[in-house]
C-alpha cells in the first residue's frame, strides 16, 4: 500500500470541525456557558435543527434534542403555525441575526441564558383530601423548568406578534433577550415570577 493513501480513521480536518459546530453555518456552539448546573443535562446544543422526528416515540428523549430545534417545535404548537416547520425555522434564523446585532453576542448562548432564566423553581399542584381541594407548592424538576421555559418563550412571542404590526422574528428576539436580561416586563420572567409567588404562597 502506498504511504501516501490516507487513513480510513483519520480525523476529519480542523476546516470540517469548524463548520460542523456552527448552527444555521453562522453561529458557534463549542463554547456554550451554563449559569445553572441542574439545568445543563437538559439544554443540548448541536449544530442540526431538524432531526425529523427521530426521537419523539422515546420518553424523556426529548432533552437529546438541540433547544433550538425544541424551540422551532414549540412555535409550530399554534393554530397559525402548525406543521410549518420551515416558517419556524426562518424565524428563529431571523431572530437570532436580530439578537446578535442588538446584544453583540453568540444568540445561541443568549438563547441558553434565557431558558435557564424562565424556568419557575417552584409551582403549585392540587391536593384532595376529602372532599376538599387544597394548593400544595412543589419543587420543579429541572426537566419540566426547560418545557416550562420554551413555553413562556413561545407565548410571549405569539401574544406579542398575533394581530400585531410586530413581525414575528421582532417578537421572538424581544422575549429572547428580555428573557437572558432578566427583565421582568418580558413575558417568560413576568410569568415565572408569578408562578413562584403563587407557589411561595401555597407553602
Amino acid at each position: 500500500m502506498s504511504s501516501d493513501a490516507p487513513e480510513p480513521d483519520a480525523p476529519a480536518s480542523t476546516d470540517d470541525e469548524r463548520v460542523s459546530a456552527q448552527l444555521f453555518g453562522e453561529w458557534e456552539i463549542g463554547e456554550i456557558e451554563y449559569t445553572d448546573p441542574s439545568m445543563r443535562r437538559y439544554i443540548t446544543v448541536t449544530p442540526i435543527a431538524h432531526t425529523m422526528g427521530r426521537h419523539s416515540e422515546k420518553q424523556f428523549k426529548k432533552s437529546e434534542i438541540s433547544i433550538v430545534e425544541r424551540l422551532i417545535n414549540r412555535l409550530m404548537q399554534t393554530e397559525e403555525n402548525t406543521g410549518k416547520k420551515q416558517q419556524a425555522t426562518r424565524i428563529v434564523r431571523d431572530a437570532f441575526e436580530i439578537v446578535a446585532e442588538r446584544t453583540d453576542e453568540n444568540p445561541v448562548q443568549v438563547l441558553v441564558r434565557a431558558v435557564e432564566n424562565s424556568g419557575p423553581r417552584e409551582e403549585t399542584v392540587r391536593l384532595k383530601y376529602g372532599g376538599i381541594s387544597v394548593p400544595k407548592a412543589v419543587d420543579v424538576a429541572p426537566q419540566r423548568r426547560v418545557d416550562q421555559s420554551l413555553k413562556f418563550i413561545a407565548q410571549g412571542t405569539q401574544s406579542g406578534s398575533f394581530k400585531t404590526t410586530t413581525p414575528a422574528e421582532e417578537a421572538l428576539a424581544q422575549q429572547i433577550t428580555g428573557a437572558a436580561d432578566y427583565d421582568l416586563q418580558a413575558y417568560p420572567i413576568s410569568q415565572k415570577e408569578e408562578q413562584e409567588r403563587v407557589a411561595a404562597a401555597a407553602r
